[in-house]
């Protein structure tokens, strides 16, 4: 038995996908449990991208077996949409296990995303508005409606009919909006039901059975630690818990069965929507990081912000996760840089901190301390052994591991799977 927690320990966008793919080879079953459609998984194999929303990143092996757990909302629309692009790619999606414990995204969710940023104008969160935040704010409430509701025709009908007249009083009377169909949405609903309830089991006794039998299985976090909903830099966060501790509540499998918790992180920074940034580079280094690295998220399209690595940020993450490796992304995207910057540490009115503020308005004062290093200025996508790497990018990977208290476990230099040096046996 081997079960492998994989979280982002920045602000999402690190290559995660990439090392979930790249393991789920060793893998039985790889399973999302938390996040929605808001997420963006980008997995190359062979030249050729595969971008990811809610389907788990395993699902380029044949074998494995893919499990969206009980704590992901999900959009029936944009799995079916998913499964059918990938079908059409000749890739098989029969693997595809959903818990009918997860619960539902509807329309609704989706306009009072969109219709609540726009009433925060300049003090916009910086949502997808994929309605992930209404649709787990409705889960709290206990006014969701879960996957085996929908499948359920007669329960499912039953339950919008209650829910719908307050959501659609809520509409007409705060958002001057008009109505939405209760007669539209059960038929399309419907229709993604007929279409989902094949793939519908208790995931939780399958997981659980399956570490029984002694398989492997890999927990594939959406997002990353400074977007948790508690410990990230909120409100400017997700409205889950993507550290490793949100497997046992999304997966439903008890903590004590977890062996290893891995870390992605990319070799510098970015982050997408609002809140701040400590080592964000509004400059011309920001714009380099930005172009050499395609940073525009996968789901939006938007630019992303970029900045220097914080190694303060990993360090917390680590601390929070119990992470026992790091893996290392995109360092290929830093060779052209004659010098590249790590954070490792802050301060306040000329005070080192030992902390990541939880005040927006501190962690905004902050000062970072950086350690400058030289670049190594040379293509390192075709290297496949640590020893070849250049001595400098060595050294900042050392440094990197040495402030962050955390192994490094692998380094990624470039999207395929082959671009891959690994140091420890994780799985």
């Amino acid at each position: 038995m081997s079960a492998v927690v994989i979280t982002g320990t920045q602000w999402g966008d690190e290559g995660k996908g990439k090392i979930v793919d790249y393991l789920a080879a060793r893998a039985d079953v790889v399973v999302r449990f938390q996040g929605g459609s808001n997420a963006g998984h980008t997995v190359t194999v062979n030249g050729e991208e595969y971008k990811l929303r809610l389907m788990p990143s395993g699902i380029l092996y044949p074998k494995t077996t893919c499990v969206i757990g009980n704590g992901v909302v999900l959009d029936p629309q944009v799995i079916l949409d998913e499964m059918d692009a990938m079908s059409a790619r000749g890739v098989d999606v029969s693997t595809v296990k959903i818990s009918n414990r997860a619960h539902v995204v509807m329309p609704y969710h989706k306009l009072f995303d969109e219709l609540n940023e726009a009433l925060r104008g300049s003090n916009k969160i910086g949502t997808t508005k994929r309605g992930i935040g209404p649709c787990y704010i409705d889960k709290d409430d206990r006014i969701g409606i879960r996957v085996c509701d929908l499948i359920d025709g007669e329960e499912f009908a039953a339950k919008l009919k209650t829910i719908l007249p307050l959501k659609n009083r809520i509409l007409e009377r705060v958002y001057d909006h008009a109505p939405l169909d209760f007669d539209r949405i059960v038929e399309e609903y419907n229709g993604y039901a007929q279409r989902l309830a094949p793939y519908v089991c208790d995931t939780i006794s399958l997981l659980n059975d399956e570490l029984d039998a002694g398989k492997k299985i890999l927990f594939e976090g959406a997002q990353a630690t400074m977007l948790d909903i508690d410990y990230g830099t909120y409100p400017y966060v997700t409205a889950s818990h993507p550290i490793s501790g949100g497997v046992g509540v999304g997966a439903g499998v008890a903590p004590k069965r977890i062996d290893r918790v891995v870390g992605v992180v990319k070799a510098y920074c970015t982050r997408v929507g609002e809140g701040p940034f400590p080592t964000e580079q509004l400059n011309a280094i920001g714009d380099q990081l930005r172009e050499c690295g395609h940073e525009f998220g996968t789901v939006t399209g938007r630019p992303r912000r970029t900045g220097w690595l914080d190694a303060c940020v990993v360090r917390y993450a680590g601390q929070l996760s119990g992470i026992d490796y790091m893996a290392v992304t995109r360092l290929d995207i830093l060779d052209t840089f004659d010098e590249i910057k790590m954070c490792v540490g802050y301060k306040l009115d000329g005070k080192m901190l030992n902390e990541i503020p939880a005040s927006l308005k501190v962690l905004a004062r902050v000062e970072p301390v950086y350690e400058t290093f030289e670049g190594w200025r040379t293509p390192i996508s075709a290297i496949r052994s640590y020893d070849e790497l250049p001595s400098a990018a060595k050294k900042y990977l050392e440094r990197m591991a040495e402030v962050t208290g955390i192994g490094l476990g692998i380094v990624s230099v470039g999207p395929n799977r082959d671009q891959t040096i690994v140091l420890a046996d994780i799985i």
